[in-house]
């Protein structure tokens, strides 16, 4: 065949040349319609949408769930773990492992913010958190976690995916994978992250690992384009745009009937109707101008930031959290929030300075957080949403050089969840008198995602997917449990 006509031929060609002759095809969904290239949509019928939804394993309260994720590690004996032993003892000289097998002699820093019992329950939180206190009787604090790595890559890998090391599906995945999406304009797991960057990996964090790739976090901006590069730059309109989609999706179709089991392609016809479908309802999710002022307010949006050059207003996280409530009021079912960027004390990472840390982002974060919550409750959503707040570790008990800081500990380390099915106003396990390892009611980050994966109507054993010649699961093969402590 001469050369010059073989473009003719190719896909790409082909889809040039009579992209533009598709309007009548639409294949929003499960190829809605009587027929596709003038065959039937039962020739079609290998092709099945990742994310259709899908019922739960059993009857569950929530339809969502919102992880505020406090990306660095916050000072648990600082926030929500109250250890009188630890002031006590302040400036002592102590035997402590820091890092893996080292054992060092270090001095006890005592709490650097001042602890109450707050609500009904007699929670403990400190002063850095005054709006969030006034919901301590929705949570169940959880303080006797633990995990794998005192490192920050592995570690946020790990509280995200389960494991170690990249490659496996986030949590937000395993949720998309379980239950679908309830919206087929919208993502099923949603990312937003702080605008001095992201966590260590980056996109590991929030990727579908060996699933279908439309099981991966979207990551949206809360403000302006909410996603790079989704509106389109040519002179194409809306509806050509729509056109070429169907033609390319079309082609695909036809392409899979003869390769079942090829989920990736699968993904792909979905994620191009998805992205198609998201240039006009992203934008309308991510607009908060219809919201009242009183509601805005709540969150923050018009608080102005510390007097810190890092420091930034609770507008941006506040923004997040409201927008992170549009989205699940719209059918989304896992919404991410990272606090933190960057690194040290741009995030909760508190090597140079604890107080100095959390006086950074605890007033990011805490009128927004307790702005979501009373949003939430009031509008009777709380219900029906799981909420999580916690970062991929804590920190150790002493100093850490001249300025006060702490150093990372997955050893013992503190979450707090509200909302569907949680047991409200739950303290649960104990670290020891230090605050520096769980020692009573001792839970792997294993039984943290088994009980959020309850919480959201799904059996942690029961949710595998094949892959490798295993059904792999979010828990991995080491037993693990919901806790039920937490549980209502």
């Amino acid at each position: 065949m001469d050369p010059k006509h073989i473009e003719q031929f190719s896909r790409r060609g082909f889809v040039q040349r009579f992209g533009t002759a598709m309007a009548g095809v639409s294949l929003s969904g499960i190829f809605p319609g009587d027929k596709v290239f003038a065959a039937p949509a039962s020739a079609l019928a290998d092709y099945t949408n990742p994310l259709k939804p899908r019922k739960a394993h059993f009857p569950t309260k929530a339809k969502a769930c919102i992880y505020l994720y406090m990306y660095g590690g916050p000072s648990q004996m600082d926030l929500f773990d109250y250890k009188p032993e630890l002031a006590k003892h302040h400036g002592k000289t102590i035997d402590i492992e820091m890092r893996r097998r080292s054992i060092r002699k270090e001095k006890i820093l005592g709490p650097v913010r001042e602890f109450k019992r707050r609500g009904q329950s007699g929670l403990w939180c400190s002063d850095a958190f005054p709006n969030t206190a006034r919901h301590m009787d929705k949570m169940a604090v959880i303080k006797s976690l633990y995990m794998d790595s005192f490192a920050h890559g592995s570690a946020n890998i790990q509280m995200n995916s389960g494991r170690v090391l990249q490659g496996h599906p986030a949590l937000g995945a395993w949720i998309a994978h379980g239950l679908g999406s309830a919206n087929k304009n919208l993502p099923s797991f949603v990312v937003m992250l702080d605008p001095r960057g992201g966590p260590i990996p980056g996109a590991a964090n929030w990727a579908s690992g060996y699933m279908p790739a439309a099981y991966q976090g979207t990551v949206l901006r809360s403000s302006g384009n909410p996603i790079l590069d989704l509106a389109s730059r040519s002179v194409r309109t809306n509806k050509m745009q729509g056109e070429r989609i169907d033609a390319i999706n079309a082609l695909n179709g036809m392409h899979i009937r003869s390769r079942q089991g090829y989920s990736e392609l699968a993904a792909r016809i979905a994620s191009y109707d998805l992205a198609y479908q998201l240039q006009s309802t992203a934008p309308e999710a991510l607009d908060v101008s219809s919201e009242s002022e009183k509601t805005k307010a709540m969150y923050g949006l018009y608080d102005k930031k510390v007097d810190h050059s890092i420091a930034i207003s609770p507008a941006h996280f506040g923004r997040q959290c409201l927008v992170a409530r549009r989205l699940i009021e719209r059918g989304v079912r896992f919404v991410q929030l990272y606090s933190g960027g960057g690194h040290q004390q741009q995030n909760w990472d508190a090597h140079n300075g604890v107080d100095e840390n959390l006086k950074i982002h605890c007033p990011e974060v805490d009128k927004p957080i307790a702005g979501l919550l009373g949003d939430l409750e009031q509008r009777g959503m709380l219900e029906e949403t799981l909420v999580v707040w916690g970062g991929e570790f804590g920190r150790q008990p002493v100093f850490q050089g001249k300025n006060g800081g702490r150093d990372h500990n997955p050893k013992g380390f503190t979450y707090w969840m509200a909302g569907a099915g949680v047991k409200a106003g739950t303290d649960y396990g104990e670290t020891d008198e230090l605050g520096h390892e769980a020692v009573v009611n001792r839970h792997h980050i294993r039984d943290l995602h088994a009980t959020i994966l309850h919480f959201m109507g799904l059996d942690h054993e029961k949710l595998t997917y094949h892959y490798g010649g295993l059904n792999q699961r979010l828990t991995g093969v080491i037993p693990a449990a919901p806790i039920a402590s937490v549980i209502a």
